[in-house]
């Protein structure tokens, strides 16, 4: 893999910030995007904007063309069965909240169980706190190793024969925790249980095949893969989304409207109310077509490498704290002693380094490291070895610089 030519294609990391090279180490947040999805949304804009479903005219079914060629190609790409299973969404937080409203507040009683883990990301946790409101069902958590991962013993422990829903993070956005989607979703399966997969950091980083993982529902953002802002997926399996009621009303999703009551579309479209993201769809489609020529298994094997190397390095920095376990996802969450992560960000910064700080959308998983705030360093398919060593110096010169301030 030439990383140096995947580089040339993001014109975005071609620039000083503040003075220095930009260094981007926050791709966990939003990754940028090459210069294929620029152009194939300015494609769009440029020559055949239109909206699709509706018209009949050349435009229009060249747009049309485009959304749903999109969406065949998101279905390749995470090995669905249908493409009628993939629904495009603003991102992961629709997708789960769709989830949890529509089939959680029809599914779920008082009684019932919904499982979470505390690593989760904000939008895993809050739409079931909701559902559990609404109908009565009570929330349980599962138990966390000291290194941030999960046992399938405790696992079979905790999902009973009241737990209708597993709702779990493929990949921790905070510890770079893997979990065992499948074996999770076969314990789940064994009680009736649906599962809820937050794949928001695991789809852009490896490859993802949700038939061999056995889930119900799957979710996950365009922004975070090299693709557009606004544009999410929710895969779901089918004989689930037939049963499921639309959580938006209005154009597109309808087949007949009466004056007094009407019907919907079927899948995928009943969920997709309105004018849909088609310039977001179609800048997606461009995403996937990068990433499969790069190849997920090379972006993979490279980010395992940055991980690897990043966990070596910074070790170097002296009162450094490290969250999560040996094996990870591409990203390091730390604090240095004496130095607020938002302190070491800004100083980071100056330096024309982008690193992330605070509570990364997981307070629940802050209270559990027993810390109020983190800073994370997160790497992508264009990121080096150079800059994880230019990370490690600059955390080396917060450390003096905050050393000497207090001194």
């Amino acid at each position: 893999m030439d990383v140096k030519e995947i580089r040339n294609q993001f014109p975005i990391l071609h620039q000083e910030v503040n003075g220095s090279p930009l260094v981007y180490l926050d791709s966990a947040a939003t990754s940028q995007k090459p210069y294929k999805v620029i152009e194939a949304m300015e494609d769009y804009y440029r020559r055949y904007n239109s909206n699709v479903h509706r018209g009949v005219h050349t435009l229009g079914s060249l747009a049309t063309d485009g959304y749903e060629g999109a969406r065949e190609k998101v279905r390749s790409f995470i090995h669905a069965p249908s493409a009628r299973e993939v629904v495009f969404t603003r991102g992961t937080t629709t997708a789960i909240n769709t989830v949890a409203y529509s089939y959680g507040r029809a599914n779920l009683q008082e009684g019932d169980e919904i499982v979470l883990t505390p690593m989760e990301h904000h939008s895993n946790i809050i739409p079931w706190q909701q559902a559990a409101k609404a109908t009565g069902a009570a929330l349980k958590y599962l138990p966390m190793k000291e290194d941030g991962t999960l046992s399938l013993e405790d696992v079979q422990n905790t999902i009973t024969s009241n737990t209708k829903i597993v709702a779990v993070a493929h990949v921790s956005n905070v510890l770079g925790t893997i979990n065992p989607i499948k074996e999770i979703t076969r314990m789940a399966h064994e009680h009736g249980a649906v599962t809820v997969v937050d794949g928001a950091q695991s789809v852009p980083h490896m490859k993802v095949d949700v038939q061999e993982l056995d889930c119900d529902f799957f979710a996950f953002s365009g922004h975070k893969m090299g693709g557009p802002t606004g544009i999410g997926v929710l895969y779901g399996k089918k004989k689930l989304l037939d049963k499921m009621e639309p959580v938006e009303f209005g154009g597109e999703m309808i087949d007949f409207v009466d004056l007094y009551d009407s019907t919907w579309k079927d899948i995928p479209w009943k969920f997709e109310g309105g004018t849909p993201v088609i310039a977001g769809a179609i800048g997606l489609g461009a995403a996937i077509d990068f990433l499969e020529d790069v190849g997920m298994e090379n972006i993979e094997a490279h980010e395992a490498e940055l991980a690897a190397y990043a966990l070596e390095r910074l070790k170097e920095v002296e009162g450094i704290h490290i969250y999560g376990p040996q094996k990870r996802a591409a990203l390091v969450t730390f604090n240095v002693d004496d130095v607020h992560p938002h302190d070491a960000a800004t100083v980071l910064d100056a330096e024309g380094i982008a690193v992330r700080a605070g509570h990364h959308c997981a307070q629940p998983l802050m209270k559990w490291l027993d810390v109020v705030a983190t800073a994370r360093a997160s790497f992508y398919v264009y990121n080096t070895k150079e800059d994880i060593d230019a990370l490690t110096d600059g955390l080396i010169k917060t450390k003096e610089y905050f050393g000497d301030v207090f001194a």
